[in-house]
């Protein structure tokens, strides 16, 4: 098996992501100040989708931080587009989970009906759908703003999914060391953990699946 190499770009918005869940505005303005050679559409992607784990506030003072950095004009708003984002959203979330799809959805319409839809439509449909950032990409970003946060469930979903999405094992295990610069080791020992169990769990599937004709 062949390794990717992580581009530089990539690694900076993962980067970006894990500053933001650190929440501290020095080390997101050093960051921001770092990516400003990055494609300015995937960073402004990166701050986006931010908002769907860090909520708004978050994600305001980041962009306010990067206009004042980039000195870019804004970007053109988006149509709404209720319905494709419903069936995009389901493309995407069943490419991030899998196998696990419909037990996800199952378990998260028992917590609640609107938090399941609102999950699918907005969350993977009008968010992780767009275009701009490629899935995996967004999904090592993922991976690394809830390393810092500290959620080790959806940290074990999404980092499965960043694997379902073409990332490779040794790009995932960059991204956490990315979000270990912004821990003490016993919060990194801690994601280190979840990651040993993500990989496992790979490992399982891979060797039960057929090898071929």
């Amino acid at each position: 098996m062949t390794l990717k190499t992580m581009t530089p770009g990539r690694k900076q918005l993962i980067r970006i992501s894990a500053a933001l869940a650190a929440r501290d505005e020095k080390s997101l303005k050093t960051t921001l100040l770092g990516a400003r050679a990055v494609d300015r559409a995937q960073v402004e992607e990166a701050i986006l989708q931010s908002y769907l784990f860090l909520g708004y506030p978050i994600a305001l003072n980041a962009f306010a931080l990067w206009r004042e950095i980039s000195e870019g004009d804004v970007p053109a708003a988006v149509e709404d587009d209720w319905e494709e984002w419903a069936r995009r959203g389901e493309d995407v979330c069943k490419t991030v989970y899998g196998g696990q799809y419909e037990g996800l959805r199952r378990n998260v319409r028992r917590l609640h009906p609107d938090m399941e839809r609102w999950m699918v439509v907005e969350g993977y449909g009008k968010v992780l759908g767009r275009p701009g950032l490629d899935l995996a990409t967004r999904e090592l970003c993922i991976a690394s703003l809830l390393a810092v946060l500290g959620a080790p469930r959806q940290l074990y979903s999404h980092l499965r999914g960043a694997l379902n999405a073409g990332a490779d094992q040794a790009e995932v295990e960059e991204a956490l060391a990315v979000a270990g610069d912004f821990l003490s080791e016993e919060g990194s020992a801690k994601n280190r953990k979840v990651w040993e169990r993500v990989r496992t769990r790979a490992s399982e599937v891979e060797a039960d699946s057929p090898s071929g004709p």
